[in-house]
């Protein structure tokens, strides 16, 4: 026989909110445990990157708020908001940025060394 099962709440529909899983609980019976919604883990701040971040634990903002930083962030540069790719890609463009400078530069000293001669 086959045990029948009912929300103890007053929501008696199977919304997001209202989620549960089935427990067993004393005298062998089975019963319906409520879960908790589970909250995402936070997107890249750099606004191109589709993909949540990965190493940051995925929770609700109060939760969030009150857990320690060691669950917020990952040990890079730009650990908690972008993720490993955009910082590669930022550090090799201002690396490209400050190459360029430095060749203008020499090129006007060898211009100026020409003309000098």
């Amino acid at each position: 026989m086959v045990q029948c099962l009912t929300y103890h709440r007053r929501l008696p529909y199977n919304t997001a909110s209202n989620k549960a899983r089935l427990s067993q609980i004393p005298k062998n019976r089975i019963a319906y445990l409520y879960t908790k919604t589970v909250g995402k883990a936070p997107k890249s701040a750099c606004g191109m990157c589709p993909a949540r971040l990965c190493g940051v634990r995925a929770m609700k903002t109060n939760i969030l708020m009150r857990s320690s930083k060691m669950k917020k962030h990952v040990s890079r540069a730009c650990g908690g908001s972008m993720c490993a790719t955009c910082v590669r890609d930022r550090v090799k463009c201002a690396f490209l940025t400050e190459e360029q400078k430095n060749a203008v530069k020499v090129l006007k000293a060898q211009a100026q060394s020409q003309k000098a001669k």
